[in-house]
């Protein structure tokens, strides 16, 4: 298969525990802690791991927790190159509530990056032998860190003739596009402050696609839909794909399992109406995993026949 390697500028420790009652102002007697390298490109390459694919992780790492995702990496048996950082790793929390079934998410604020350490995470992609094929660019950006960081790596990338991957919000994502990407995944609320519109239906949101395709932002625009699945759209093909429904365990990773099956099944020569059907099942079976494990590959491998892809050209009338 083709290489993949994934940028994370923002990792974390992603801490899981569940608890029976969330309440002010008493100790919260909690299960035992799950803990689980996170970020962006570090979930991406995790779940191409899982696939049996042999993905490289780029990201920053200082502190204590920054050895801890290092040493978490390794027990993933995830390629690994770890920029030394000053500051340290941080790390997110999630607590699910066991009697309402609530998830509550907190995200604390990265380590604030150096300009020096931001120009080493982007050389460390440019010395890479052999060089990807996929450059897969993802999660958020740490203080410090201008958003023409994403912008510099698809440079970057494209200089090695490589395929950059996108997902990203705000302003790094609209400098990203600027210099145009092979495939950008938004979510609906990313996609309609990118676009500045409501979109409210499948029509509006395939044309404003289009529009990002037809000025050469992305050859391909993966959007995400949540319970409603997701959209696929190029400049003249567009797929619709269902998602399968069940009552989710934990809605964490369901993006990055999305992106990393999609980009796997890309390494892999398939059809792009394939990758799509390959991110939703991934991106499904994210639901059935407890705390930050995104997917499972058997439960990746029995959703597949339920996905259906529905090509929006062949259904236009």
């Amino acid at each position: 298969m083709n290489r993949i390697v994934t940028c994370t500028a923002n990792p974390a420790i992603d801490v899981s525990t569940v608890v029976d009652r969330i309440e002010p102002f008493r100790k919260l007697r909690c299960a035992e802690a799950r803990r689980d390298p996170g970020g962006g490109g570090i979930n991406v390459a995790r779940v191409v791991r899982r696939f049996e694919g042999q993905p490289t992780a780029i990201y920053p790492a200082g502190g204590p927790t920054g050895a801890l995702l290092r040493s978490l990496m390794e027990r993933e048996t995830v390629d690994s190159i770890s920029i030394p950082i000053v500051g340290e790793t941080r790390e997110d929390f999630t607590v699910i509530e066991k009697e309402s079934g609530r998830e509550f998410r907190f995200v604390l604020p990265g380590p604030a990056l150096s300009a020096e350490e931001c120009h080493a995470l982007i050389e460390a992609l440019a010395r890479i032998a052999p060089r990807p094929a996929f450059v897969v660019a993802s999660g958020s950006l740490p203080p410090g860190v201008p958003a023409q960081f994403y912008a510099n790596l698809v440079r970057t990338a494209k200089a090695m003739h490589a395929q950059l991957v996108l997902d990203t919000s705000g302003p790094a994502l609209e400098a990203s596009l600027d210099e145009g990407v092979f495939l950008v995944k938004p979510n609906l609320r990313e996609f309609r402050e990118l676009m500045q519109a409501p979109m409210e239906n499948e029509t509006q949101m395939v044309q404003a696609a289009r529009r990002l395709t037809a000025a050469g932002r992305a050859q391909v625009v993966a959007l995400t839909l949540g319970e409603q699945g997701a959209l696929l759209v190029t400049r003249d093909q567009a797929w619709r794909g269902s998602a399968p429904q069940m009552a989710p365990v934990s809605t964490v990773g369901a993006g990055d399992s999305f992106l990393g099956a999609m980009v796997f099944s890309l390494a892999m020569g398939r059809s792009l109406a394939d990758c799509l059907r390959y991110g939703i099942a991934a991106g499904g079976a994210a639901l059935l995993s407890p705390g930050t494990e995104l997917c499972r590959l058997r439960d990746v491998e029995r959703l597949l026949p339920e996905i259906v892809i529905e090509d929006l050209a062949e259904a236009a009338p």
